[in-house]
């Protein structure tokens, strides 16, 4: 594997075991981001006419939009953009958790997204999340909170006590998936808002924290993104779908010449509908976009020039499930982005669109894929869709090749990642 590759690699992973949650990959990106000198903007200012620069914004700590202004009227150029999404399916911890059964501590979950849940047994499982309390002055804050360490697991049934289990098991969500967490001597209790507010004074020493008065909390896996396989020729980890995507649109953005204006939206909420404030369906991208224009004329104008490129991990075609694809559009990892389309609209690629994709991945000597689902298969979508019907923009739907989708740990190839950050950079660059 190339220096370059192995190095992005590197950086990919760093950020995926950084980013537990929407909330954290977004903290993540903010410090990557005014690291490279992004200035942040807050929705509740007055924005005025932006001078060239870079900045970013954030809305509900889990979406964030960072955008390069070059030299030049919007109306007139055009905006490139690319969309990515921050949430992926998960655990996440109910209001009111706590469940004591044969002395042992569970906390009661709710499956957010769709989740392939029996990965999410017998592994190595911390929390992490956002936190809303209130200080000694009586205000409510906010605050992020990783507990890091394995502090539960899903223990499966034993193959004794069920032997049809390879054959005929269903995991019920309610009975089944309340993670164990400690052992109890009888008659103690444990106040889940508590061991949150001890989290938080132990991590944030410097935060005035009082009562914690809710959460949004998620349980993860602890075991660390990894370059695997004989020849290191994969990454497996948790949330690639969609993180990956995200790590690769900031890389991109960053690397950019800066001679056109570019953008990069990264919403939360998409495994669930992006029915939301910070979802995709929200105003966030259009409110931004409207601001940085300041009249509906330019803004109808800028569209007209403008393009979006979604980015969601594609399915590989799966050795040992072969006849899930249909056989001429199945993707191979390492072998370059996948172009994702559909008849139907649940992607949002029309010839147009692709064109400019195959284009720049031929003048850059990148491969590129086709995924187009069986014809007989109900087909997923994306946010690509439904930024386009919103903005009424030129849009393609793309991703990277993955395994396991919305598994616990997912797979995809160790140089594909990297192929799609330069094919995007000369995206961010692309003048015709």
């Amino acid at each position: 594997m190339a220096n370059s590759t192995t190095a992005f690699n590197q950086g990919l992973c760093a950020f995926l075991d950084q980013s537990p949650t929407p909330y954290h990959a977004v903290a993540t990106m903010k410090s990557l981001l005014m690291e490279q000198g992004f200035s942040a903007l807050s929705e509740a200012d007055i924005w005025g006419t932006l001078p060239a620069g870079r900045y970013f914004v954030t809305r509900n700590d889990s979406s964030i939009i960072a955008f390069v202004l070059a030299d030049g009227e919007l109306a007139e150029n055009g905006i490139y953009m690319v969309g990515a999404h921050t949430d992926s399916p998960c655990l996440k911890v109910k209001p009111k958790p706590e469940k004591v059964r044969q002395t042992l501590l569970q906390l009661g979950v709710e499956v957010y997204g769709g989740a392939l849940l029996n990965p999410w047994f017998d592994r190595d499982l911390s929390m992490a999340g956002r936190v809303s309390y209130e200080d000694k002055q009586g205000q409510i804050r906010q605050t992020l909170v990783n507990f890091h360490a394995p502090v539960a697991v899903i223990p499966s049934l034993a193959i004794h006590l069920d032997r049809e289990v390879n054959q005929n098991r269903s995991i019920n969500p309610q009975q089944h998936l309340p993670p164990v967490l400690c052992q109890l001597e009888d008659g103690d209790k444990l106040d889940f808002r508590a061991l949150l507010e001890q989290q938080c004074r132990q991590q944030h020493p410097d935060l005035d924290v009082g009562k914690v008065l809710d959460y949004e909390i998620s349980f993860y896996d602890t075991q660390k993104a990894a370059v695997t396989g004989l020849s290191g020729d994969f990454i497996s980890s948790a949330r690639l779908d969609n993180l990956l995507s995200c790590y690769v649109g900031l890389q991109s953005l960053l690397a950019a010449e800066g001679k056109r204006s570019a953008l990069l939206v990264c919403n939360d909420h998409e495994e669930v509908g992006s029915q939301s404030s910070s979802g995709a369906q929200g105003t966030f991208l259009q409110s931004v976009l409207q601001r940085l224009t300041q009249t509906q004329e330019n803004y109808q104008r800028m569209m007209e020039r403008s393009m979006l490129i979604s980015a969601d991990n594609a399915h590989a075609i799966h050795p040992n499930y072969p006849d899930r694809h249909d056989a001429d559009h199945g993707p191979i990892l390492n072998r370059g982005p996948v172009i994702k389309t559909n008849a139907n609209q649940r992607y949002a690629t029309n010839s147009e669109t692709s064109a400019v994709f195959r284009q720049l991945c031929e003048q850059h000597d990148v491969p590129v894929q086709d995924f187009v689902v069986r014809t007989d298969m109900a087909c997923g979508s994306t946010i690509g869709p439904i930024t386009a019907s919103t903005l009424g923009i030129r849009t393609l739907d793309i991703g990277v090749p993955t395994f396991g989708m919305h598994s616990i740990r997912e797979m995809a190839g160790s140089r594909d990642a990297d192929m799609l950050c330069r094919v995007l950079t000369a995206f961010y660059n692309y003048t015709n």
